[in-house]
């Protein structure tokens, strides 16, 4: 039985991949949201797991187990979501054809954020940008990769590869990276999306060094931050300690924050050092309700509530105004 949040496996599925469906996730009571949804919500980062159809890439530095659209659309449903950003995740490297398969079922309603190297020709990034992706990732958190002048030539790299082309950048990278690189990513043509609220922990408050390097890109208009995964910046669930940061982020700069699920929640931040690649990792335990629910901490108003939920992301990754 698949339960409201959307994430429970086929036990032919979980056999499949080796993982016991008596670890499954057990259907679990959640929390009622705490505002009214507005119409029109853009979930602006979610994954798609799928290897039973496309095969994760032997570089993977992890093992999801399946999270596949029709789960996604259950998790969506639960919560009034009704569009979608797609981000590629790092288990599929630069093949992006479970994303691109998910753009179709998703059809209008979604935008996809894919993984591109300089390998890749003007025609591959056109049929990217034709099937519906909007934008192209640079993940340097997974490796936990803080090499400044790696980041640079990533970043530029991708510049590069997209030779003008309409498109977001979007950047996961601890704090103190994005403090490095933020004279680079202001001098650059495009526009960037910062996962995870920039990665500035929620303990260390909106005064910790390099938050105001990201809040000085958010009001340049260069940047915008994605609030989402508070689990990421906070090991204080329910994450109540992330309300000064979100707040901090969304008054700097109301028109440069976008919200994002995380879904399926990869558990990747808490993986064991001694865990080998072929280990299925489980996602995380998140009561996902609740965790929608912090946004009301972040942007108390109805109207700013909006423009983080909805109309930020409709401008910024190119949906109809029409919900």
């Amino acid at each position: 039985m698949m339960d409201r949040r959307g994430f429970l496996f086929a036990a032919g599925a979980a056999s499949l991949f080796g993982f016991d469906n008596a670890l499954a996730k057990a259907t679990a009571a959640v929390s009622p949201v705490g505002f009214r949804v507005p119409a029109g919500v853009v979930d602006s980062h979610c994954h798609v797991f799928d290897p039973a159809r496309f095969a994760y890439s032997p570089k993977r530095r992890y093992m999801p187990p399946p999270a596949t659209v029709a789960d996604l659309r259950r998790f969506h449903a639960s919560i009034g979501v009704q569009r979608t950003v797609v981000v590629q995740p790092s288990v599929y490297g630069t093949d992006n054809a479970c994303l691109l398969d998910a753009l179709t079922q998703l059809g209008k309603s979604a935008r996809g954020i894919a993984v591109i190297d300089k390998s890749f020709s003007a025609q591959q990034v056109d049929d990217l940008i034709g099937a519906g992706v909007c934008g192209m990732r640079i993940n340097l958190e997974v490796g936990q990769n803080h090499d400044v002048d790696g980041a640079y030539r990533r970043l530029s790299d991708t510049v590069e590869t997209l030779r003008g082309r309409p498109a977001v950048i979007q950047i996961f990278a601890a704090l103190p990276v994005i403090q490095a690189l933020a004279p680079r990513i202001q001098a650059q043509p495009h526009p960037v999306v910062l996962d995870h609220f920039g990665f500035a922990k929620a303990a260390k408050g909106a005064q910790q060094d390099g938050f105001s390097a990201l809040t000085g890109l958010m009001a340049s208009g260069k940047a915008f931050v994605k609030l989402s995964a508070p689990y990421r910046i906070s090991e204080r669930a329910p994450y109540p300690d992330t309300a000064p940061i979100g707040h901090a982020l969304v008054e700097a700069a109301p028109a440069q924050v976008v919200w994002g699920s995380d879904w399926p929640h990869t558990g990747a931040t808490e993986r064991r050092g001694d865990a080998k690649p072929t280990d299925i990792e489980p996602f995380r335990q998140e009561d996902e309700v609740r965790d929608f629910s912090l946004v009301k901490a972040w942007a108390p108003s109805e109207t700013t509530r909006r423009r983080l939920l909805v109309e930020n992301a409709v401008s910024l990754f190119g949906f109809s105004t029409q919900a």
